[in-house]
């Protein structure tokens, strides 16, 4: 039986599709849609935003209930990373595809993502955990402000030309990634010891 931390996880990730046919789907498409059809496009941003914001809400409450119910099972703690990858790529991508975001900065900030789940993975092959540091907790909540803030690029630039602080929170975003990779980089490093080839002589 799913508890409710695993639940609300599972919440979030059936919420990333409806996040990406807010953001992406052609309004022809959304004509027929509660609450959307032929709406303005700044109410199409707030409805991404609020989507977006109550996934991030999804994030905090699941480990809060996790731990303060003692429910830390290993279905949610499969899941929870899977969650947070597939809605922040999800935002992202849609993001570059609105033309809101340089691609070249998204494609650095997913891959860092792989990176570091790559290095996670190896570690737990050798019963070592890598656990989440506040650079990256950081990193992460930068993060979520600079969607939000791209998702509302043009209606930040209606109500005063505000705009480019989506981008400038993409950058420290990506300065911070970068960071939090190296830093994860050194602890693996330190931490396994890595055997180069069981066939060197070979």
């Amino acid at each position: 039986m799913l508890n409710l931390p695993t639940t609300l996880t599972l919440l979030r990730i059936f919420m990333v599709p409806f996040l990406v046919v807010v953001l992406l789907a052609p309004p022809s498409r959304l004509a027929d849609a509660p609450f959307i059809g032929t709406a303005s496009p700044a109410l199409r941003e707030i409805l991404g935003v609020a989507i977006f914001l109550l996934a991030i809400l999804t994030d905090f409450l699941d480990g809060f209930l996790a731990r303060r119910r003692n429910q830390v099972t290993t279905l949610g703690t499969l899941l929870d990373p899977i969650a947070d990858k597939l809605l922040m790529s999800a935002a992202f991508v849609s993001l570059v595809e609105m033309g809101l975001a340089p691609a070249w900065m998204v494609v650095i900030i997913i891959g860092r993502e792989f990176v570091v789940s790559g290095l996670r993975s190896v570690m737990a092959t050798q019963g070592v955990a890598l656990p989440a540091s506040p650079l990256g907790k950081l990193k992460t909540t930068v993060q979520a402000i600079a969607i939000v803030l791209l998702i509302l690029t043009r209606s930040l630039d209606r109500w005063g030309r505000w705009g480019f602080l989506g981008v400038w929170a993409l950058w420290i975003s990506m300065v911070l990634a970068l960071i939090s990779a190296g830093d994860y980089l050194v602890k693996f490093v330190r931490t396994v010891e890595l055997d180069a080839s069981p066939h060197a002589g070979d």
